[in-house]
């Protein structure tokens, strides 16, 4: 096994249900250019970056900064009800999210509250940047494989207005370079929402979609090109793009040499980020961009609820049998790649 290399496979779990609860206001990057208006006149930067370099046209946000963990409550109900389900047979409730109001306690006391679960399920935070849903549903598919749970939900819920409101504050201060303005214009795409995941036995369950298993790859080198919290996030971009590149491209033929074979799924879905990530990431591995949904251009990146998020919204349009790749990458950095049959 190659150093911060692990390849997995599952053997008894099915995806069950998967919700997305949408933030309820649009915030559109138009609207973001008219605010730094006198900031990209000084710089002699054009308007319609966040269009058209990284095709984020809008974003969404609650109506309060702290409703994240309602999101997070609202799309676990959610997902419950749509596997069938009871909150009393969760055994283990993980909160991915990136988000959070404090350092202690966990966000996940809270949404194990709010959604009425039951003292018999475990509960605690995963925090793994953008990376964070996948990672809880492979530690959640372990758990659950071994015996000792029988049902899992998985949830994030992120708020990304304050980071969006601070980097505006600093984009139109006196005195401000492009090196600064462009440093921080990944923030400008972040967006808000909440998703949820049920998972249990696929031997119980034949209507549910198997998760058949993937590999995960660290490059925690690169762990200083993108570091954010309230105040913003400060992204070497071209650092991150191509350590992220080489980072997935070793995973993926890692994987082909351990004996997985994506090079025909039905969906790839990824985490989304920009046109840029997608972009390079389909022609490093030579995929077929029409099965690649895409939700950025409308949510833009929120976190790790950005690919359950768009997995949800594709799930209407998939057919028993077809094979789905989860492609992730979070900060830091780490990627994940797992397989799901419909």
């Amino acid at each position: 096994m190659a150093n911060g290399n692990a390849t997995f496979r599952h053997s008894n779990v099915a995806l069950l249900g998967l919700t997305e609860i949408l933030a309820p206001n649009e915030v559109t990057s138009q609207e973001f250019d008219e605010r730094l208006a006198d900031t990209l006149s000084m710089l002699n930067l054009p308007t319609g970056l966040l269009q058209r370099v990284a095709g984020v046209y809008a974003r969404r946000n609650w109506d309060q900064p702290n409703q994240f963990a309602d999101g997070a409550i609202a799309a676990g109900k959610k997902a419950l009800a749509e596997a069938g389900v009871s909150p009393d047979s969760i055994g283990l409730m993980v909160n991915t999210s990136v988000t959070r109001e404090h350092l202690e306690p966990s966000v996940a006391v809270g949404v194990h509250a709010g959604i009425g679960l039951g003292s018999q399920a475990m509960n605690f935070d995963i925090a793994n940047a953008c990376l964070g849903f996948v990672n809880g549903m492979t530690l959640a598919a372990n758990m659950i494989d071994a015996g000792q749970i029988e049902y899992a939900l998985v949830v994030a819920g992120e708020d990304a207005s304050r980071v969006q409101e601070a980097t505006l504050r600093r984009l139109t201060r006196p005195g401000i370079n492009r090196e600064e303005y462009l440093n921080e214009f990944a923030s400008l795409t972040l967006g808000s929402g909440a998703s949820a995941a049920v998972l249990g036995p696929a031997d119980k369950h034949p209507e549910g979609h198997r998760i058949l298993g993937g590999i995960t790859r660290a490059a925690t080198q690169h762990h200083e090109l993108c570091v954010g919290d309230h105040n913003g996030m400060f992204t070497d971009t071209k650092g991150l793009l191509a350590g992220g590149m080489e980072l997935v491209v070793a995973a993926w033929e890692e994987a082909h040499e351990d004996g997985w074979n994506w090079r025909d799924m039905d969906r790839y879905v990824m985490h989304q980020v920009s046109d840029v990530h997608v972009n390079s990431i389909t022609k490093a591995a030579n995929l077929d961009p029409d099965r690649i949904p895409v939700t950025y251009p409308e949510l833009g990146n929120v976190g790790p609820a950005s690919l359950p998020i768009t997995l949800s919204r594709e799930a209407s349009h998939l057919k028993p049998g077809d094979r789905i790749l989860c492609m992730g990458v979070g900060s830091g950095l780490n990627t994940a790649m797992t397989e799901i049959e419909w």
